[in-house]
């Protein structure tokens, strides 16, 4: 298999709990919470993990939160390179209201990177050996990087000879294609802010996204729409790749698990197609199981079974 890393600018701890009822000016009793990893990155190598393949995590790691992070990871044998900063890691928190089974989702803005933490950064990635095949840069970007830093992130990429996939803020997304990436994946509302259109058809989309692959800035558009399922754009064909219907517990970890599923066939040499058609399954799998938990790997295979049959 490929080598798979992924970055990690803005990650996090994140609890869970429960309470009766969510409401103001009153002490809500929680039950004990959880701890998982978090940060799209990290998402992104549990959900490979779980699939079956292996990857490497970058990340920032501050504080005693950071090394509760690292102890996390440790527990789900994800291969891990924390990168010391100086402020602590952030915990985002969410909470299920049992009476009616709504969730209520916190999340912090995160620790500061520094102009010199940010050079680390671009080192550690610089001195990986030997050099990934597949880095996925997925997540919110952290407060304090430069606007040009997902631009350099891409330069490497193409230096190294490694695919870059992105699935971030509109304004990374902006500053990584101008240096040219492989594939990306906005969501509907993320795509129309990158290229500046109004929602009429998936062949206005289409066209879209094939303007930004003919300039050169990405190779592969991946749009997810949510329950519908995605659009998958190359230079010269476009697909809407319906997703399965399946009972909904949580959409949380949706989208890193499709990255996951996708990144994971791509390294172990699967076509572009099958691939997608095995993330997608992956990020259906994830929307059944409560919580911050993400896809299950004996769902994501019947899943996608399904997701390939339908589109033949």
């Amino acid at each position: 298999m490929k080598k798979i890393v992924t970055l990690t600018t803005n990650p996090a701890v994140d609890m869970n709990s429960r309470t009766n009822f969510v409401t103001d000016e009153t002490k809500l009793s929680c039950k004990e919470p959880l701890y998982n990893p978090g940060g799209g990155g990290i998402n992104v190598s549990r959900a490979i993990k779980i699939l079956g393949g292996e990857s490497t995590a970058i990340y920032p790691s501050g504080g005693h939160t950071g090394r509760l992070l690292e102890s996390l990871l440790e527990q789900e044998n994800i291969n891990q390179i924390p990168i010391n900063i100086q402020e602590a890691t952030r915990i985002n928190f969410s909470i299920i209201e049992e009476k009616t089974n709504k969730q209520y989702r916190f999340n912090m803005p995160g620790a500061k990177i520094n102009n010199k933490e940010s050079e680390t950064i671009i080192e550690k990635i610089q001195s990986i050996d030997p050099s990934p095949d597949y880095l996925v840069i997925s997540g919110s970007l952290a407060p304090g990087l430069p606007d040009n830093f997902p631009r350099k992130i891409a330069k490497i990429c193409r230096d190294i000879n490694c695919k870059m996939i992105i699935d971030t803020s509109p304004r990374a997304f902006r500053k990584a294609i101008e240096g040219g990436v492989f594939l990306i994946k906005p969501n509907l509302r993320e795509f129309l802010e990158i290229s500046g259109i109004k929602l009429e058809s998936e062949e206005q989309i289409a066209k879209k996204a094939q303007e930004l692959i003919y300039e050169g800035k990405t190779q592969v558009v991946i749009v997810s729409l949510g329950a519908a399922g995605s659009l998958f754009v190359t230079k010269d064909y476009f697909e809407h790749i319906c997703s399965p219907i399946t009972p909904i517990k949580s959409r949380v970890g949706a989208g890193d698990s499709m990255v996951g599923g996708f990144t994971l066939k791509l390294a172990e040499g699967k076509d572009l197609k099958e691939a997608i058609y095995y993330g997608v399954a992956s990020g259906a799998a994830a929307v059944m199981t409560p919580g911050t938990e993400l896809c299950r790997k004996e769902d994501t295979d019947r899943l996608f079974k399904i997701v390939k049959k339908e589109q033949e």
